[in-house]
């Protein structure tokens, strides 16, 4: 055999165990080198960030130190600005007794609604005037509607400290007085009217039907003289309105009423929001105190004054040759003591005044920390619905005794009893055959023009014994938005409503306040549902507009110039609600700006209205807006938009700055709406400021702030009292 032919390719080498641990070494070492130096970056970069942190610190208590320095001087200067709120609160004190003035030399015979005599002896003639025709009484509740509506806001203008309780409870007395008389009339001119019904019969059907309308009621009344059992589908001339009745009704002596008053004086007075006994009190007795510190300090003027005077006039005595003199030094001393005695009295009234502004405006944002009453299933809860359009009186009555000719008179019975309802179903069913000879009603309603209804309205009946409203006995709805009319089934007749989400507008998706001109402005509110703007000027408020999914909805209320209060009911009754009450938080997911625990109640509430008032002050000139961030923010902080408004600038895309305030602090944020995060870190080179005022006055103009300080008080409180209304910086 030959020999073994060698292997191909190199022999892989053998690592030995001194190379083995020569890598091993080189390799520790390495990552040793490595943590070292990321220690060294660590230990760097840490070292930089405690000296940026210091260096911020350091500039933050510089900041925070300057503030405190100038505090004092930045309030006194808000407490001279704000002195425009109990100027325009004088001058509606002002007003309202110029009112009671001309209502008095006015003597056009309609009672002062404050004068519990004068009410009292209005009702009284009333009562005593029969057989009014429903014309006469249509006509009558006007003056009646008048005063019930004077009644209403002498109790939501007049301040809580300037009603006394037996005020109040006289007029809500003579409100219901005046409701329950004012139903009552029209019962009466009912009768009379359907005593006349075979005079006034149609002469196609032999029925009697009636339709008496006006500005705030309209009669529909159908009389069923030929009982024709064929005849039961009631439909007034003109009008989709009527009722489908069962065969029992078309065979009976009963009329049909539709009394459609464009009113409620159904529902109970909704509750006023009314101060603690505690907040009250204080209130008093700071007047009070102040009152009688006036009273001491000119008492202590007119003594020291008289001694004064006393020994003047002995020396007067003695030295003849100087009476002149003296007298004159007496004159000016005395009229500068006076004069010094009255200023301090209006400053400390002022003051007061002041004072109990804060507090009313500070009612209005408080929220109740107990949720309303327990309801049924069936019951309707008021503080989350309201009722819009009126309240529809459907009513089946007995046909009176009819006139009857008799030689040229007309002869009529007239019941003791009056005019009677007729039970549908009746009490006892024993008589009839089968339980379906009282099915349920059918009734076809029309809903107010003037009434919007951003979801199908619900239709509730009125409970006489439970007084509230129902929900069941109804049923088989249906509504038709483009005819406005509404259809459903009644088991049983009665005051019938339709009501909507009180909240269905909340919470607001954004808002704006822009000034349009010298004291003038205009809000914006944008809802799910709408885009509502109004116009602010003086002491008046107007809506502007309304637009219904990006198109424009024409309101009878555009154009007309109200005051806040007046305004705000009418949009309410209209169905734009934008007006949180002091319930509201209980039914509508909220910012935790409104939704607060006990700790804080007395903190948010006082931050709300402090921004909306130094926001009113700047409203003349600065344009404010919703900011996203105001979510997010500590619950006793607000965040929102704020920009300089000048007429010339071009607003496509307007400059805005975000300010966050918490009551006693105003900053300008670094971060814009477009970040991605929140944050409180303080924009470069501003500082800190004690007030909106002086926070904005940094990157203002002097023509601007100009603006502000001759800024009408009226105007300035209107605006206030608007966003105090709305309540945007919760609610949004």
């Amino acid at each position: 055999m030959g020999p073994k032919a060698k292997k191909s390719g190199s022999k892989k080498k053998k690592v030995t165990k001194a190379e083995r641990l020569k890598l091993l070494q080189e390799e520790e070492e390495r990552r040793l080198k490595e943590e070292e130096e990321a220690r060294l970056k660590y230990e760097k970069e840490e070292m930089e960030r405690l000296e940026i942190q210091r260096i911020e610190k350091e500039k933050w208590n510089r900041l925070e130190a300057k503030d405190l320095e100038r505090r004092n001087e930045e309030l006194e200067e808000l407490y001279l600005l704000e002195r425009c709120f109990p100027e325009a609160e004088k001058l509606k004190q002002e007003t309202r007794m110029l009112s009671q003035w001309k209502h008095y030399i006015q003597c056009d015979g309609s009672p002062d609604p404050s004068i519990a005599q004068e009410m009292n002896t209005f009702i009284s003639l009333w009562k005593e005037k029969t057989n009014e025709t429903f014309e006469e009484v249509i006509e009558k509740s006007k003056v009646v509607l008048n005063l019930i509506e004077k009644l209403k806001f002498i109790l939501l203008e007049t301040p809580p400290c300037d009603l006394q309780d037996k005020n109040k409870i006289q007029y809500q007395e003579s409100i219901l007085q005046l409701q329950e008389l004012l139903h009552l009339k029209f019962n009466v001119a009912t009768e009379i009217l359907l005593r006349q019904a075979s005079t006034l019969a149609d002469l196609d059907s032999g029925n009697m039907e009636k339709v008496i309308k006006d500005e705030n009621v309209t009669l529909y009344v159908w009389a069923n003289l030929k009982k024709n059992p064929r005849h039961r589908s009631v439909r007034f001339s003109e009008t989709q309105i009527g009722f489908e009745i069962p065969r029992i009704l078309a065979t009976s002596d009963i009329a049909v009423r539709l009394l459609h008053t464009h009113y409620d004086h159904v529902s109970a007075l909704h509750p006023v929001s009314t101060p603690s006994k505690e907040h009250t009190s204080s209130v008093t007795e700071l007047v009070k105190d102040d009152v009688e510190n006036v009273e001491k300090a000119i008492s202590k003027e007119v003594e020291e004054e008289s001694k004064q005077q006393e020994k003047q006039s002995h020396l007067i005595q003695e030295e003849k040759l100087k009476v002149e003199e003296e007298q004159d030094d007496i004159e000016v001393k005395m009229s500068s003591a006076e004069e010094e005695s009255e200023a301090i009295k209006c400053e400390l009234e002022m003051k007061v005044l002041s004072e109990t502004v804060s507090a009313a405006q500070l009612l209005l944002v408080e929220n109740s920390s107990e949720k309303p009453d327990f309801f049924e299933n069936d019951m309707v809860d008021l503080f989350q619905f309201t009722t819009l359009g009126g309240v529809y009186h459907l009513d089946i009555l007995e046909l009176p005794p009819q006139c009857k000719p008799v030689k040229g008179w007309m002869i009529v019975e007239i019941l003791k009893e009056g005019l009677q309802k007729y039970t549908y179903p009746p009490e006892t069913t024993e008589d009839f055959e089968t339980e379906n000879a009282f099915p349920p009603i059918e009734v076809t309603l029309e809903v107010h023009e003037n009434v919007i209804f951003f979801e199908n309205p619900m239709v509730v009946r009125w409970d006489a014994e439970g007084k509230h409203w129902r929900t069941d006995g109804i049923s088989n709805v249906s509504y038709k938005p483009n005819e406005r009319l509404i259809t459903f089934s009644l088991d049983t007749f009665g005051p019938v409503t339709l009501i909507q989400d009180a909240h269905i507008n909340m919470p607001y998706q954004s808002w704006e306040l822009r000034p349009l001109d010298v004291n003038k402005v205009l809000l914006t509110v944008t809802t799910v549902f709408t885009e509502i703007q109004i116009q602010i000027k003086e002491n008046l408020c107007m809506l502007s507009s309304v637009k219904l999914k990006d198109k424009k909805h024409i309101s009878i209320l555009e154009g007309t110039w109200m005051t806040p209060i007046p305004f705000i009911i009418a949009l309410k009754e209209a169905g734009l609600n934008i007006f949180p009450t002091r319930y509201s938080h209980f039914y509508v997911v909220i910012n935790n700006k409104a939704r607060m625990n006990l700790s804080k109640f007395n903190v948010v509430p006082l931050v709300e209205v402090k921004a909306y008032r130094q926001m009113a002050l700047l409203s003349s000139t600065f344009a404010f807006g919703w900011s996203k961030w105001n979510l997010l923010c500590n619950s006793t902080k607000v965040v929102f938009k704020v920009r300089e408004h000048l007429p010339e600038e071009c607003t496509e895309n307007p400059n805005w700055a975000l300010l966050m305030f918490s009551g006693d602090r105003a900053q300008r944020l670094k971060i814009k709406e477009e970040s991605e995060a929140f944050s409180e870190a303080l924009k470069e080179e501003t500082e800190f400021h004690s007030t909106l005022y002086h926070m904005v006055r940094d990157f203002a103009s002097k023509e601007a702030m100009e603006k502000v300080r001759s800024s009408n008080c009226q105007f300035v409180n209107s605006v206030c009292h608007m966003l105090l209304s709305t309540r945007l910086l919760s609610y949004s």
